[in-house]
This record gives structure tokens, sequence and C-alpha cells, in this order.
């Protein structure tokens, strides 16, 4: 087999792509206000088309008609899956609040917080007064002033945020209304002679992506079933909607470790109301948390992600962190893709395996 050389041409070609793919991500990274809903969209868009397609064939509706029935759909599952969160959460956190209050009004022998803070106030006056004409009251403003204008200038992003949905649906509706369209004819945006290696990497990416979400989607599915089930078993505050909310936050592998936050504050809430020892109660919630993890690393994960998934949680954690740096949120959006174009550019061009799958593929039958 005849080496390839290095030449010039081949050189400055090399080059050239390298610095075209850096002005695209800077110009990616600077729209990146602009561009966030689309992606955002497409992403969605993505997901939902299996679905907006099997509405279509199956009651024979249009296209635009069996887009909103989707949506409308999938709007009312999650408002379903956020009412078995949300409001139980708040309530649980209400009740911790009010034992807290309760407990210091015991403790303290204090009947009113608000006469004990008015009293306090009275008596130190002096002192608060000096206190305000410090020079350290002064210096902390001068820090705490910028940061106060950060949070109102977060606060007008969220303003922003919310019009930017409305933009989000409106792209994802008409991406989803061609989306056979697009995704065919993006070919196109290259030249004739580059457009099959394109096209077969591009099969590759798709093929890696479609198996990745899917498996982890079904990992996730158990996870959450599994922990309703765990922490219905040891009786624990908020059993289902803690579990479904494990299941979603596992949809990026390892994130469901958060959880962990609230199944405390739930511990120390049932501890305090029933009287029950809250260590016995956090290391049961614990042992569930253990045993779920143990049964989807050593069973469910490899059963259902199987030979077919090439991408490893570390390596996802690790491309999430890297685009996220490089690019910020829209990186996170693009992070999956873009790894497994990647990846898929590395197995068929560079170590060849796609080629060798192929012949084996083709020797075997």
């Amino acid at each position: 087999m005849k080496e390839k050389t290095i030449t010039l041409d081949r050189l400055v070609r090399w080059v050239g792509t390298g610095l075209l793919i850096i002005a695209i991500l800077l110009l990616i990274d600077y729209l990146s206000s602009v561009l966030l809903p689309f992606f955002v969209a497409w992403f969605f868009a993505y997901l939902l088309h299996p679905i907006v397609k099997f509405v279509e064939r199956r009651f024979h509706l249009p296209r635009s008609l069996s887009i909103l029935l989707t949506l409308i759909v999938v709007i009312a599952i999650v408002s379903g899956i956020v009412y078995l969160i949300i409001p139980p959460m708040i309530q649980q956190f209400e009740k911790l609040g009010q034992l807290a209050k309760d407990y210091l009004q015991k403790s303290a022998n204090i009947d009113s917080i608000s006469v004990s803070a008015t009293e306090w106030f009275m008596n130190n006056q002096v002192q608060i007064k000096n206190f305000f004409q410090s020079s350290t009251f002064t210096d902390g403003m001068k820090v705490i002033m910028p940061e106060l204008f950060s949070v109102i200038g977060h606060t007008y992003s969220v303003i922003v945020s919310v019009i930017a949905s409305f933009i989000t649906l409106l792209y994802m509706f008409f991406i989803l209304l061609d989306y056979e369209y697009l995704t065919n004819n993006w070919i196109r945006i290259f030249p004739q002679k580059a457009r099959p290696f394109w096209r077969e990497l591009m099969s590759d990416a798709e093929r890696e992506l479609n198996n990745y979400i899917r498996g982890q989607g079904l990992v996730a599915l158990i996870m959450g079933v599994l922990f309703c089930i765990g922490f219905t078993i040891i009786d624990f505050p908020m059993a289902i909607g803690l579990g479904i909310m494990i299941g979603l936050m596992d949809l990026v592998p390892y994130l469901h470790t958060f959880a962990l936050i609230p199944t405390v504050l739930l511990a120390l809430l049932k501890s305090a109301d029933t009287g029950q020892n809250f260590w016995v109660i956090l290391l049961m919630a614990l042992a569930v948390f253990i045993i779920v993890q143990l049964i989807c690393d050593m069973v469910v994960t490899p059963k259902v992600m199987g030979k077919a998934m090439g991408l490893n949680p570390a390596i996802l954690l690790l491309s999430l962190s890297v685009w996220g740096a490089l690019l910020g949120f829209i990186g996170l959006i693009i992070a999956l893709p873009l790894t497994t174009l990647l990846i898929a550019y590395y197995q068929r061009y560079v170590t060849k395996e796609r080629e060798f799958e192929v012949e084996n593929e083709n020797s075997s039958q």
C-alpha cells in the first residue's frame, strides 16, 4: 500500500480547513444569543419528529395538525410531571420551614419572631447606626452593588429567554413542517465533490446519536422506576415525584447524584415530622441510591446500551464540559451531535473501523 506524502497543497488545505473550523466556532460563539433558540428548536424537533410521523400516519392528519396534536400531548405530559414534582416539593419545604420556625420558638422561648426582632433592633440602635457609618459597610456596598446589578441583568435575561421560548416554538414548528426536506437537502451546502464524504460521515453520526439517545432514555426510565419503588418501600417523602425527577436528571449520565441535596432535606423533614432518627432515614435513602446505582451500572446499562453504543458516559461528560467552556450554553446543546460527529470521523477515516465492520459483514454473508 502506497503511503500518502504530505504535499504543500495538502498542507495548505489542512491549515485552511482548520482555520475555517475555528472561524465557524468563533462565529457561533459571537451569534450564540441569536442561534440558541434555533439549536434548541432543532434538538426538540429531532426528538419529536418520530412522534409526529406516527400521529400523521396513524390518524391520517395533515403535517401541521399532527405537529399541533403532538405538542399538546407532550405539553400535557410535561405539565403532569411538573405537577407531580414541583407543588409537592414546595409543600414539603414550606412544612420544613414551619417545623424549623416552631423549633426555634420552643427552644429559644420566643412567642413571636417579629416582636423579638423589633426588640433586638430597639436595644441595639447605636451599634447598628455605627455599623452603617463605618468603612466596613461602605466597602461591603462597593462589593455588593455590582452583584445587585448582575442580578438585575439576570432578571432581564430571564425575560428575554421567555420571549426566546416563543421564538423557539415557532422555529420548531417550521422545522417539523419540512423536516424531511431539510434533513435530505442540507448536503447541498457542500460542493458536489465533498458530498459523499459528508453524507457517509453524517450517516455514522446519526446512527450513533440515535443509539445513545434511545439507550440512555431507556436507562433513565428504568432508573426512575427503580427509585420510585425503592423510596416507596422505605416510605420516603415524595417517593414518586423524587423518583421521576431522578429519572429525568439521569438523561445526562450521573447528573442524578445532585438529587442527594433534596433527599437530605426530605430526610430532615421526615425526621422532624415523625420523630424518627434522622441518620436512620438518611442511611435508608442512601441505601436506595447505592442499590439502584449498582443495578443500573452492572445490569441495566450494559444490557441496554450494549455493543452498539460507542459513546461512553465519561466521554459525554467530558464533551459537555469542553463544548460548554468553548461556546457556553449553546455548546451544551450541540455537544452531543458534535462529539458523535468527531467520533464517527475518527472511526471511519482514522482507525478505519467502519471499513473493517463492512468487510466482516460482507464476509459473513
